[in-house]
């Protein structure tokens, strides 16, 4: 019998940064996005995606606090109830073109702060556009959203 390679999951290793941002490439497409949304993968103890991805749509503009509060304490329970040890990886999406915006970093800078809170461990957040994916490290965003 042979196996139709299309069959099989998407599971590529991810280690580094670059891993995680062509995975984010390979898994949501096309881009263009009509309201601010938010993707979770969960990467496993060895280093691969769980199957299934989380889509959470309706973000506001900009990620507060207490909105990355409910967040973090949502990813915490998702990775405690699928008995995880491994990490999660972020893509914050909004319409439009160009570099991150202002309150794109302080997004990011709310979810890192909120997830590093609780605990949860993670990749570095990327930011997709409508033309493009690109990483937001914490080191470059400002101290507090």
């Amino acid at each position: 019998m042979t196996e139709n390679s299309s069959a099989h999951p998407f599971t590529p290793v991810l280690r580094t940064q670059a891993d995680v941002e062509t995975a984010w490439r390979t898994l949501v497409r096309p881009l263009g996005w009509s309201s601010r949304r938010l993707w979770l993968m969960l990467i496993g103890a060895d280093d691969r995606p769980v199957r299934q991805l989380v889509e959470v749509t309706e973000l506001p503009d900009v990620v507060d606090d207490e909105a990355a509060g409910h967040v973090a304490a949502f990813l915490s329970r998702v990775r405690d109830e699928l008995g995880a040890d491994g990490r999660l990886a972020l893509l914050v999406c909004r319409p439009g073109v160009g570099l991150p915006s202002a309150d794109d970093r302080a997004s990011a800078a709310a979810l890192y702060d909120a997830c590093r809170a609780r605990g949860v461990p993670m990749e570095v957040i990327h930011l997709a556009t409508d033309v493009d994916i690109v990483p937001l490290p914490a080191d470059t965003l400002p101290a507090s959203a």
